[in-house]
């Protein structure tokens, strides 16, 4: 960051005195620093307001011309001379001089300290550096958002508002892409095709004192798709530089899509015919490109979706797409007879899949189902999907998907057809126990479900019929002989526990 001479003798407080060199008001300053040194042009690197009250100056006139064009070789910007101190009055050698280079030199009087113009400057550029990265945090997002709505055009545009300066893009051979403004003159076009340098990946020429073409190669990976350029009044600063790089990134990226799309086509047909060639026997390609979707152990999940309509179905595939790809996940997805089915990484949990879903529209998700897995090695794809199946088809219509793992406990009484068996056997064997209840007013249905449901143990049991172990100890005798079993063994036991939980004869749940 810099400020001109102009500007830093327009401050009233300085007091500031133009003795000569008016031609070099628009020189930029960018340091503001004190030296007493007969020659100091060795120490300086360019932009420099140097101060100094001339105790160090030649005594001859030549030797103080010879001082001036020293620091003008150097690039200095401005020779503050300090008066009241040394010399009443800034030399005249140095006055005539100062016209003669362009260079103007300034006479700071008695009354203002030299570091208040060094504050005056350093607080003025201090500024300017603030306001320039804050200009550049919030022009990034806009370039970044101009590539995915509007392409090379609206980068190269939002690029330029944001650097004040003119833009263009060329392609390999020169011809112009995009511009800003759109309607660019042949001129400045022309005086960035003569400032590239081949073969250079970046540059920067100042052309004219008020002509700039900074330069930058777009590429990735060793080829080249062009060159985007700047054409602005002043060298870019370090600020300007970084969002003319990530203009150059986005850009990159843009143009090296087609080639990628195109890379992922050819893969994608080389392994179609490859599982043609070898009869469907040879699936390692197919399994290679799933294992994209598997998380660090090579685990995945599936998730399965039923739908009433395929337009439903269709509806929340583009939903759940565009949720995966925001999370930088790859989309593998397959849509089958109104049913949908998603393959996660392994290490995702039922929260993502309910974040996938939630997506959906309300009005689609109303007719949707949908079921979880738990994580499988990816080469266990089937059981997988099987298990994300089974959760689907006992989850609730319009509900988040549910967890295969979820159901632990309750598994075979959730799916229809376990169940019936399981009523089925209730019906056929508890039957006798049911009606002896009825008959005798007795509780020996749920004694009976207190000492399976407590394993056997009979003190637990006991408590929670809330009666003495050798009441339920007769009990459990009595229903054993009606139902014609053995109770020690603990596969009657479980047998007998999930029929009474899938319903008993006169007896609720």
């Amino acid at each position: 960051m810099s400020v001109p001479v102009r500007w830093v003798l327009d401050q009233p407080d300085l007091k500031l005195t133009l003795k000569g060199g008016v031609a070099g008001l628009g020189r930029e300053i960018n340091l503001a620093l004190t030296t007493e040194l007969a020659d100091p042009a060795p120490w300086l690197s360019g932009g420099e307001l140097v101060l100094t009250t001339g105790i160090g100056l030649p005594t001859s006139a030549r030797e103080r011309r010879r001082y001036l064009h020293a620091l003008d070789e150097n690039n200095v910007a401005a020779l503050g001379f300090g008066t009241g101190l040394t010399f009443d009055e800034v030399p005249p050698e140095l006055v005539a001089s100062a016209d003669e280079l362009g260079m103007p030199v300034v006479e700071v009087p008695l009354r203002t300290p030299f570091a208040a113009v060094v504050k005056t400057v350093s607080t003025r550029i201090a500024e300017l550096e603030y306001d320039a990265v804050l200009r550049a945090s919030r022009a990034q997002p806009r370039i970044t958002r101009a590539i995915v709505n509007g392409g090379v055009q609206a980068v190269t545009a939002e690029l330029g508002r944001s650097l004040r300066a003119n833009v263009v893009v060329l392609d390999s051979g020169g011809t112009v892409i995009a511009s800003h403004p759109r309607n660019l003159d042949v001129a400045t076009v022309n005086l960035v095709r003569g400032a590239l340098t081949p073969g250079a990946s970046a540059g920067s020429h100042q052309l004219d004192p008020g002509i700039t073409v900074s330069q930058q190669t777009i590429g990735v990976g060793g080829t080249s798709y062009g060159v985007l350029a700047v054409v602005s009044r002043t060298p870019l600063t370090f600020v300007d530089q970084v969002l003319l790089g990530h203009a150059n990134s986005l850009l990159a990226l843009d143009f090296d899509k087609p080639s990628r799309l195109q890379e992922a086509q050819r893969q994608l047909n080389g392994q179609a015919l490859g599982l043609l060639l070898s009869d469907g026997k040879n699936l390692d390609p197919v399994w290679a490109q799933l294992a994209q979707a598997a998380d660090r152990r090579g685990r995945i999940r599936v998730l399965v979706v039923d739908a009433e309509s395929q337009a439903a179905l269709v509806r929340a595939l583009a939903s759940i797409t565009r949720t995966m790809e925001s999370a930088g996940y790859p989309v593998f997805a397959h849509t089958g007879e109104a049913q949908l089915t998603v393959v996660l990484p392994g290490f995702e949990t039922a929260d993502f899949a309910r974040r996938l879903f939630g997506e959906v529209d309300g009005r689609s998700k109303k007719g949707l189902r949908a079921g979880l897995s738990g994580a499988h090695p990816v080469g266990r794809l089937v059981d997988a999907v099987q298990n994300a199946r089974l959760a689907a088809s006992v989850a609730e219509r319009g509900g988040m998907p549910l967890e295969l793992t979820s159901l632990a406990g309750s598994a075979l009484l959730s799916f229809g057809a376990s169940r019936e068996v399981l009523v089925a056997v209730a019906n056929a064997t508890l039957a006798p126990v049911a009606e002896h209840d009825a008959a005798h007013g007795t509780e020996l249905m749920a004694s009976l479900r207190a000492y399976l449901e407590a394993n056997g143990h009979w003190e637990s049991a006991a408590a929670a019929m809330a009666v003495h172990r050798h009441t339920l100890r007769k009990r459990i005798e009595t229903a054993q002989s009606l139902l014609a079993c053995d109770l020690d063994i603990a596969r009657v036991r479980a047998e007998l526990l999930l029929a009474m939980l899938a319903g008993t004869p006169g007896v609720g749940n």
